[in-house]
């Protein structure tokens, strides 16, 4: 029986402005009321209402201005057309990938995805996990969660490898529709069976790029944490002054 969890307060607040910068209400641009003009109008807590507004800003919709307030930029870029890695983890072919399903099933998700899908830290949800090689040697080890009201209906259950991405998958069998990408990228060291996927030891560690996939009111449809051998892969990233 699958559950149906509601979004932290704070996601939800977030969700409200993000709706209120689209409709124009906050145009871009402008000052967003404070924190106590907020915590009065929605009637939260101040903490619930700086969490909501720490996730807009590292979104890209607010940007802070020291002296002045919170500012609203408006509807950030896709991150999928500046992010390569974010794309490429959502637009996979699971029929066609140089690699292997090595895991499909409920497993107890991790806290940093379950803060994300808004489940209870000892919920399990479902994880395909598909490890990526190049000539033999593991190159990187993906895995994507799923919140439970997304997963009846889908094949994404089926052991055997999907034709087409995860993402065009959702898109026809759900009608939801994914706008954004925001990425983390983060060292860590990897659990056993981790290490065991990649070819490492346990004590070496290894990049993710946790990859949070939203639907346009900033809902989190998937969460893919792509794990990368540190000493066998290259980030390099090109950004804009000013």
């Amino acid at each position: 029986m699958a559950y149906e969890v509601a979004a932290p307060k704070y996601v939800r607040l977030a969700q409200t402005l993000q709706g209120r910068i689209k409709d124009g209400t906050y145009p871009p641009g402008t000052l967003l009321p404070s924190e106590n003009q907020l915590v009065q109008a929605f009637g939260m807590s101040r903490p619930t209402v700086v969490r909501a507004l720490e996730l807009l800003k590292r979104d890209g919709w607010l940007e802070s201005r020291q002296g002045y307030g919170t500012i609203v930029r408006g509807r950030p870029e896709a991150v999928e057309q500046k992010d390569q890695r974010g794309r490429e983890a959502l637009e996979r072919d699971e029929s066609r990938a140089s690699g292997r399903l090595v895991h499909v099933g409920q497993v107890p998700v991790p806290p940093r995805v379950a803060s994300i899908l808004g489940v209870p830290k000892r919920a399990k949800v479902l994880v395909r996990r598909l490890l990526i090689e190049d000539e033999g040697e593991a190159v990187e080890l993906s895995s994507s969660y799923f919140p439970a009201g997304l997963v009846d209906g889908t094949d994404l259950g089926d052991s055997a490898p999907l034709d087409g991405s995860l993402r065009a998958h959702l898109e026809a069998r759900k009608k939801v529709r994914f706008d954004h990408v925001t990425e983390r990228v983060s060292a860590r060291l990897p659990s056993a069976e981790e290490a065991e996927f990649l070819g490492v030891t346990e004590g070496t560690p290894v990049l993710s790029v946790l990859v949070v996939a939203c639907d346009v009111s900033g809902e989190a449809l998937q969460v893919t944490d792509v794990l990368l051998p540190a000493d066998r892969q290259e980030l390099e990233d090109t950004y804009r002054l000013g």
